[in-house]
């Protein structure tokens, strides 16, 4: 058993603690005070495991005494059998304070242990050294990752929000609005050059079978009533999100994208 450590906190009172095969105890007398507990042996016996539970010789102001100390599992079972409102507050402080004042030391002491020779310093500095070091080059691997991943992050907010098909034009907004300015009729002309989209007759702006069968676009039939009370039936050409992710990266990601003069050959959006 290591030296026997205290930690104070001005509403519970001291924390006895010490290390016991590798692994802090705490005393018990000291936790079921704490939490408001009325008698701490029934405490003990109500909610801490037998094997969570060991004995050790502790100095007092009576002279040494064997008193009961918990582990960690036993500590929480002590605090979530508590009814106390103060328990909350206990489990905070020993969570936020105790434990990684424990851990971070790697002895069960409220500071660190410091080296007592030349040599143990100086292996003290050369590991402070490398972890730095190693802490630098992690930091690094980071930023590259990030630079790495910053065009789907791009493209991820360029198309965030969109779970269905979009019109031309919205599509031509996002773009936009991403850094690549185009507009409607431009796009338009763009997607018919490069034979997305048909570019005569019936076929004007209907996207190739191709392409919809690859998921691109999508086409909506619908109907309206005309001038003289007939219905029309309306097909509009729609980008799918699998399009919208296709062409947004094409735009964003190759600014040597051009959208194409209009040709004389084609028919006004």
């Amino acid at each position: 058993m290591n030296e026997l450590q205290i930690f104070k906190n001005e509403n519970f009172g001291e924390i006895r603690v010490v290390e016991v095969n590798g692994e802090p105890m705490f005393c018990a007398a000291d936790v079921t005070k704490a939490l408001g507990y009325n008698n701490g042996r029934d405490a003990i016996s109500k909610h801490v495991d037998e094997g969570d539970v060991a004995k050790c010789d502790t100095p007092t102001t009576g002279g040494t005494q064997s008193m009961s100390y918990v582990n960690e599992s036993g500590l929480y079972a002590l605090i979530f059998g508590s009814k106390q409102s103060q328990a909350k507050i206990f489990k905070a402080w020993v969570t936020r304070e105790v434990l990684p004042t424990i851990r971070k030391t790697g002895s069960y002491s409220l500071t660190p242990k410091l080296p007592t020779t030349y040599l143990e310093a100086l292996k003290s500095l050369v590991k402070s050294e490398e972890e730095k070091q190693q802490l630098a080059l992690e930091n690094k691997q980071k930023s590259d990752k990030i630079k790495e991943d910053e065009p789907k992050v791009d493209l991820a907010n360029a198309i965030i929000g969109s779970k269905s098909s979009c019109l031309i034009g919205e599509l031509a907004k996002v773009l936009t609005q991403n850094g690549y300015p185009i507009g409607q009729n431009r796009l338009y002309k763009w997607l018919r050059h490069n034979n997305y989209l048909g570019k005569w007759g019936s076929y004007h702006n209907i996207p190739n079978q191709k392409y919809v069968e690859s998921g691109l676009f999508e086409i909506k039939k619908g109907t309206r009533t005309g001038n003289n009370g007939s219905l029309i039936t309306t097909t509009t050409t729609k980008v799918t999100t699998k399009g919208q992710y296709y062409f947004i990266n094409l735009f964003l990601h190759n600014r040597n994208v051009l959208a194409p003069e209009k040709t004389s050959k084609e028919i006004a959006c």
